[in-house]
Order: structure tokens, then C-alpha cells, then sequence
């Protein structure tokens, strides 16, 4: 997803790179945002504008200070997430170490759906991932792990006793959030069953944890390795089962003609089109304009009205975005992340269709102000030209990058979110 020069140089991601792929009949659109303070930015518009996330964790540094920075930044627009603790290959890893800040650091009510393998034997290796809802071990096999082996897990063995103390942990857990299972969780402790969370079954215990996710009082805990493919395929698996999709997520609009009032807003096709403009990129062919549908359909041809500007501009051309390669679309309905391009418009602007029947318009996103100023300036005259422009179109791009005149000297002042923020600008700008 890494696809700019500079992050492949770097190592790091710098601006985000959205995607769509199929998991099992279900269309899922991904946005991979940077996990560096100085990208903030990225984050923020990324979470206004997709309804739920994968709060990812390293299996050793576990919360770390940017995750509670994400995390108030989830809090903020409300969004649904499954947790991801990640690097189990490596030495030291300690998920349990990693839930147990969950509760303490970020006060979420967490527990684990997935338990790896192997981590505490002689060799220390996840050999695979426990799957605590179903109650099966699996396996990932072939060179690349794609295939997944379920097995039975033995009670009296270790991962068993486990296993029936994680699913204990996690009915418990997720009774706290939701009624509904606290009532069958109560009824079977009243019947003297001394292991209650056993009469829950595997699809009581999944819509359980499904409604707690939605309600943000539940955050289910994965595990794996992404660089070994293991428990990646579990991680989808719950993002399909446990995270929202489009229609389950109640958005507002603010309608314009009647007072910004606020007004809800169905995740319809067949609706009026709204779709919100929150990304905006210079490629090869111009301004790219990545944009959420939230009601209605897209296609291209399409004559549509920019609410900010109050004017009416037609789309030439519909995209699928694969990171930096592109899918030509001919529509996008209510749910779908797509590009546009020859669409002049500024980041946040909301854009409508001739049946709307009113000018509706969707708050935008939270932008911090700059931290860090940097006084900068052409090294040749004839370069001037072209360092203005090179300003105005990072200005477009990231409303956390800001230009401005210093009015003693004279100089040109860039101000950003940090110094790797400002010193990836100059080396665009050099490019």
C-alpha cells in the first residue's frame, strides 16, 4: 500500500492509501492510514468517513503513545473497532500484557477472540491462533499461510484449559455490554451450571459481541502475525462478523435551506446522492478527489452540486482506488470509497445530486493546528515559479500544512504538524 518513493525509502507510511477487496461474499473498502504523530491528519479524515476500524497493536511495545492519540480520535467520530495485536513472531510478545493495557490505559472494555499458540513453549513460535468463540484450534498452512486447517481443541490440554478460561473472560466481558447475553449468562449460572458461559452458543455469543461492538461498549481482541500471514484471515473474519456495515451506522446531515438543521441521513441507493469529498491528491492526471457515498448512487456523467461553492460540476471519470493503481468505475453506491477526478473542489466539501430536494451538507472532519514553523525560499529566481505552485498544491492536499508571510522579514513561513511533516514537503517539493 506504500506505493510514494519516499515511503518505500523511509520505511514509514505518509499519506494514506485506500483499497477495496472481497472477503467472503462481502465487499469491504480498507483505508491504511499512517501510524505517526506528524500524518495526524491522515487519520483523522480516514475515521470521519469509514465506519468501523482495526485498532492495530505491536505484541511487544503494546499501547504506545500514538495509540492513545488514535484511540481519542476513534472516540471522536464514534467508530466501532476490533483490536489487532500484531509481530506475535517476534520475541518478547505478550498479548495478554497488551489487553490488560487496553483496560487499564485506554479504559476499554476488551477481551480476547483469538488466542495464539505455541508463545509459551520451549521455542517460543505462533504455530497458530485459538479461535475462542468456535472453540477451534486453526493452522496456517502452505508458503504463504493461505490456507487455514481447523482442528478440535483437547480440554485437558494446554491451549483447552485456555480456551475455556478465555471464553469464560469473554462472555463475562461482553455480558457487561449487552443484555441480552447477560440474561442467558444469568439464567444458566441460576441452573447451577458451574460453567455457564459453555451453554452460550458459538451464534448467541457472536451477535452478542456484534451488537456490543456496534454500541462501542465492546472491543473484540485478535491476535497474529501479519508478516507470517497468520491470524489475518481470523482478523477478517471478525471484521465481517463483528464491525458495521453501511446501513448499520445512523449518520446526519445538516440541511442548509432549513437552518442547519441537522437531519438524518439513511445509507440509501436509491436515495438522493450525498457523498463527502475528504481526501484530495495531485496525480498524473490532475486533482484526484477521493470520495465516501453516503446516500444515493454515483455514476459517471454525472452532473453534481458542490454545496460549499454552489456550483454544479459534471464527473468525467469514476475510480477504484488500489493504492496508486486505478479500477475505472462506471458507479458507486451508498458505502462505496471512490475517486474522482476533474472535480475542482477543497477537502470536507459535500457534494449533491438533482435529487436531493435540498442543499444537505455533512460536518466536516477535525483539523489540529500546526505545531512547527519553518522559514523557507527558492534557491534560484527562476525556480520561484514553480516553488509557489508546489506550496499552493501541498496547501490543497493537507489542510494541517499552512503557508503563510512573516510581515517583518518578509519570508515565505511553512508551519506543520512536526519536523518530519515539514521535511517530507521539502522533499516533495524537491521532486
Amino acid at each position: 500500500m506504500d506505493s510514494m518513493d519516499l515511503e518505500r525509502e523511509k520505511g514509514i507510511t505518509i499519506q494514506s492509501a485506500a483499497t477495496f477487496c472481497q472477503w467472503k461474499g462481502k465487499d469491504v473498502n480498507i483505508i491504511d492510514t499512517p501510524g505517526h504523530v506528524d500524518f495526524t491528519i491522515e487519520v483523522e479524515r480516514a475515521l470521519r468517513v469509514l465506519d468501523g476500524a482495526v485498532l492495530v497493536l505491536c505484541g511487544v511495545g503494546g499501547v504506545q503513545s500514538q495509540t492513545v492519540t488514535v484511540d481519542r480520535q476513534m472516540r471522536r467520530y464514534g467508530v466501532p473497532r476490533v483490536a489487532f495485536i500484531n509481530k506475535l513472531d517476534r520475541p518478547g510478545a505478550d498479548p495478554a500484557r497488551v489487553i490488560e493495557q487496553l483496560r487499564q490505559k485506554l479504559r476499554l472494555n476488551a477481551a480476547a477472540v483469538a488466542l495464539p499458540m505455541g508463545l509459551d513453549s520451549a521455542s517460543a513460535e505462533l504455530t497458530g491462533i485459538v479461535d475462542v468463540v468456535r472453540g477451534l484450534a486453526l493452522r496456517f498452512e502452505g508458503p504463504a499461510g493461505e490456507t487455514v486447517v481447523e482442528e478440535a481443541v483437547d480440554p485437558s490440554s494446554k491451549e483447552g484449559r485456555a480456551l475455556e478460561e478465555a471464553r469464560l473472560r469473554l462472555v463475562e466481558a461482553v455480558a457487561d455490554a449487552d443484555d441480552e447475553l447477560a440474561e442467558l449468562f444469568l439464567e444458566a449460572a441460576d441452573d447451577g451450571d458451574d460453567s455457564s458461559s459453555r451453554c452460550i452458543s458459538p451464534d448467541q455469543l457472536s451477535r452478542a459481541i456484534r451488537r456490543a461492538t456496534i454500541s462501542l461498549k465492546f472491543v473484540p481482541v485478535f491476535a497474529g502475525s501479519a508478516y507470517k500471514n497468520k491470524g489475518v484471515q481470523t482478523l477478517l473474519d471478525g471484521v465481517a462478523a463483528f464491525l458495521p456495515a453501511p446501513g448499520d451506522v445512523p449518520n446526519t446531515a445538516l440541511d442548509l435551506d432549513r437552518g442547519e438543521k441537522p437531519v438524518p441521513l439513511p445509507c440509501d441507493p436509491e436515495g438522493p446522492l450525498v457523498a463527502l469529498a475528504f481526501k484530495l491528491e495531485e496525480g498524473r492526471f490532475g486533482q484526484l478527489t477521493y470520495l465516501r457515498v453516503y446516500s444515493g448512487r454515483l455514476a459517471k456523467g454525472d452532473s453534481v452540486l458542490n454545496v460549499a461553492t454552489g456550483k454544479r460540476v459534471k464527473v468525467p471519470r469514476l475510480v477504484r482506488m488500489h493504492s496508486d493503481e486505478m479500477v475505472d468505475a462506471t458507479s458507486a453506491s451508498a458505502g462505496d470509497i471512490v475517486a474522482v477526478f476533474g472535480v475542482d473542489c477543497s477537502s470536507g466539501d459535500t457534494f449533491v445530486g438533482g435529487n436531493a430536494g435540498s442543499r444537505l451538507s455533512l460536518t466536516s472532519m477535525n483539523v489540529p493546528e500546526p505545531v512547527m514553523s519553518l522559514a523557507v525560499s527558492p534557491t534560484t529566481r527562476e525556480g520561484s515559479g514553480n516553488f509557489s505552485k508546489a506550496l499552493a498544491r501541498f496547501q490543497r492536499e493537507d489542510p494541517t500544512f499552512r503557508v503563510s508571510t512573516d510581515p517583518d522579514s518578509g519570508q515565505t513561513v511553512i508551519s506543520g504538524m512536526g519536523e518530519l511533516h515539514l521535511e517530507v514537503r521539502a522533499w516533495r517539493r524537491e521532486r
